[in-house]
């Protein structure tokens, strides 16, 4: 992604809008760390996550400021908006903390009421600790939700990059299909659908291929391994597109012949729990609603005791491990779907004991009337004759 993805008044609005929230919440500056927050406001495409990075942000008006390191500053210069660039580090080793610290008295933090964004994956505990004692006092919230629930209803443009995504989706499962054969590894069946996925494209997924087969059947995300595909086998795939970063999730169980009853038994009622949850989806419900309605057909069929992990999950634009936001669909979650989101529908039975487990993941559009279904390609479990 880059700025030239979105028109200069979507990104426009997007700040205001980010803006209005800080000065809702009674703050001066926002310090944004995550990448997915500095993507949707700058259009930065750039690998600078893997180190110290922020987006200062005032509530007023003054123009932003970003902090990188000194290797990202020509893609940030030629390729993202922003009022102002610093940097640290070059050709030899700097503390980022110590611009940091230089860039907060310029910008007179220390006497204003200071939000800083804390994600799970992306903010040194080092780094953290050490901005808390900088700004003390002036540091008053962690909002760390706010520019994520801003950006979950997506906008036209989004939108249809999610689309274009879901397309390039449908295509690299077609290719999948015929990569499931026997003898093959679930390496060389991930190398076969990565390659139609980058070369339609996708770019790179920001979370990896799950793929298991046989023996293998009870990890619910499992990575592919060198492990060679048997006659008689079952296994479950999942997998991103992303187009521009916007990523959407397939996943889909496969036979290599005919399946035997306990499999199609667990499939029948994963397949019956996601057109519960799918049923359940429209615009101001609870996002624990199409959670229980799953939960509830899990659990008639029997094996709620083996229904594991989130009934689905917003999805994002991505950045290394996740694609996902934070909005769940699970229980305890307060979040209200929204017309405009993408989530995803994936209800899932392991039965660690049996090595044994079923799933199907779809994305679905979230509308005023329902949910849409973003691939278009069957639900049935794939047998492979």
């Amino acid at each position: 992604m880059s700025k030239a993805d979105f028109s200069v008044e979507e990104f426009a609005e997007r700040l205001l809008r980010v803006r209005a929230a800080a000065v809702a919440a009674e703050l001066d500056w926002l310090v944004l760390t995550h990448p997915v927050s500095i993507h949707w406001l700058t259009g930065s495409d750039a690998k600078s996550y893997q180190a110290f990075q922020c987006l200062f942000v005032d509530a007023h008006g003054a123009p932003t400021t970003m902090l990188t390191r000194e290797s990202e500053r020509c893609e940030f210069e030629q390729d993202t908006l922003f009022g102002r660039l610093e940097t640290w580090g070059g050709n030899e080793p700097e503390d980022p903390l110590a611009v940091f610290e230089r860039i907060a008295h310029r910008l007179r933090l220390h006497r204003a009421r200071v939000g800083l964004e804390v994600p799970a994956y992306y903010l040194h505990p080092y780094h953290y600790g050490a901005i808390r004692e900088m700004l003390g006092s002036a540091l008053v919230a962690e909002p760390n939700r706010l520019v994520a629930d801003l950006k979950a209803v997506k906008s036209p443009a989004e939108l249809a990059y999610i689309r274009r995504a879901a397309a390039i989706a449908d295509e690299g499962f077609d290719t999948l299909i015929f990569a499931l054969t026997v003898g093959r590894s679930e390496l060389e069946i991930a190398g076969e659908l990565y390659r139609a996925l980058l070369s339609r494209g996708s770019g790179l997924p920001a979370s990896t291929i799950n793929l298991v087969s046989g023996e293998r059947c009870g990890f619910s995300h499992g990575a592919p391994t060198e492990r060679r595909l048997r006659a008689g086998d079952t296994g479950n795939i999942e997998f991103g597109a992303a187009y521009r970063r916007y990523t959407t999730t397939l996943g889909r169980q496969f036979s290599l012949g005919q399946p035997g009853a306990r499999l199609r038994v667990l499939y029948d009622t994963v397949y019956a729990a996601s057109d519960a949850m799918i049923a359940a989806i429209q615009d101001g419900v609870p996002a624990v609603a199409p959670h229980e309605a799953a939960k509830a057909v899990i659990a008639k069929a029997g094996f709620d005791r083996h229904r594991i992990h989130t009934s689905g999950y917003g999805l994002a634009p991505g950045f290394p491990p996740s694609w996902g936001e934070p909005l769940n669909i699970f229980g305890g979650s307060t979040d209200i779907l929204r017309a405009g989101m993408v989530v995803s529908v994936e209800p899932p039975i392991f039965i660690h004991s049996e090595r044994i487990g079923a799933r199907i993941i779809d994305n679905v559009l979230v509308t005023d009337h329902g949910a849409e279904l973003l691939s278009r390609r069957p639900r049935d479990l794939v047998v492979v004759s």
